[in-house]
């Protein structure tokens, strides 16, 4: 019964190990995949940071734009900059993002070894490309004169104001200055607004820098509650360097799914760069802001 028993035990052993070989005959080891691809209600697949090059498309625009975030340095804290959410309407917010993503390229070395620069020139490609002929980097002279072209060109192919579509004190109709604009059917409707989402939710991201205009300041975040410490520190820290007035809020009208306020919401320090004007970049000024928020997270 013994010599039986241990007969079988024999005859499984090797039933098992022959039907392992078949299943992979080379004798190699079975890879296993390790990288995470995090699927949301726009079916967008994210890409894990160490696999992230220095180009990479997070999303597109409604009209099928491609909305790239451009990366510079290597370190584990990562700056945020975004340009272009009010498309050809600010296009001086997208021009400044393009000129000091040339600058960053020029001068490597003025990110600090523990800090990656994410550059996202134009979250509205669509409206960019109605006022100046294209979503890549562009010249002033390309800049259409219209300015019911420019007004038109602030939203996004459908219509949206995009700085209206974020998920904090959301409204389906929000304001600029006095007019009523559309917020989207819900927060995150639009393609544009899904993308950097998904984008600020797969990686980490220790502030973010968003370019508007114009009103020459610049000014903090918060969403129901009061302005975070951090987002307070740095808001000083990039008035002081750039010359722009700091203020703890925006407050000439009520915004509503505003980008940056919902940022706070998610703990993440944001502030909002307002050029002074229309017309002009002022890279100076926010190269100086840029590398005072650099040096602060470098430490």
């Amino acid at each position: 019964m013994k010599n039986t028993i241990i007969t079988v035990l024999i005859l499984v052993v090797i039933g098992a190990g022959v039907y392992f070989w078949m299943k992979n005959p080379g004798g190699s080891a079975v890879k296993v995949d390790n990288s995470v691809a995090t699927t949301t209600d726009s079916q967008a697949t994210t890409t894990p940071a160490k696999a992230e090059g220095a180009e990479v498309v997070i999303g597109k625009s409604v009209d099928g734009k491609d909305i790239v975030a451009y990366n510079y340095g290597n370190g584990e804290k990562r700056v945020l900059l975004v340009g272009g959410v009010h498309g050809g309407y600010s296009w001086n917010t997208a021009l400044v993002a393009y000129e000091m993503m040339d600058y960053l390229k020029a001068n490597p070395n003025v990110i600090p070894k523990n800090v990656k620069v994410t550059i996202i020139p134009v979250l509205n490609p669509d409206g960019l490309s109605d006022a100046v002929g294209t979503s890549s980097k562009f010249a002033k002279s390309s800049v259409s004169t219209s300015n019911a072209v420019l007004v038109a060109s602030r939203f996004n192919s459908n219509n949206v104001d995009l700085s209206r579509n974020f998920d904090c004190d959301w409204k389906a109709t929000g304001v600029w200055q006095t007019k009523p604009v559309s917020g989207g059917s819900k927060p995150f409707s639009e393609p544009e607004a899904m993308a950097i989402k998904n984008y600020v939710e797969s990686h980490s991201i220790n502030a973010v820098i968003v370019w508007y205009s114009s009103a020459g300041g610049v000014y903090a975040s918060s969403c129901g509650g009061d302005v975070s410490g951090e987002t307070i520190a740095i808001t000083d820290a990039y008035a002081k360097a750039s010359g722009y007035p700091a203020y703890d809020s925006y407050d000439f009208y009520a915004t509503t799914g505003d980008l940056v306020n919902w940022l706070a919401k998610k703990n993440i320090p944001a502030i909002s760069v307002l050029l002074t004007t229309h017309k002009d970049t002022e890279l100076a000024k926010n190269k100086s802001g840029l590398s005072a928020l650099l040096q602060y997270y470098a430490k």
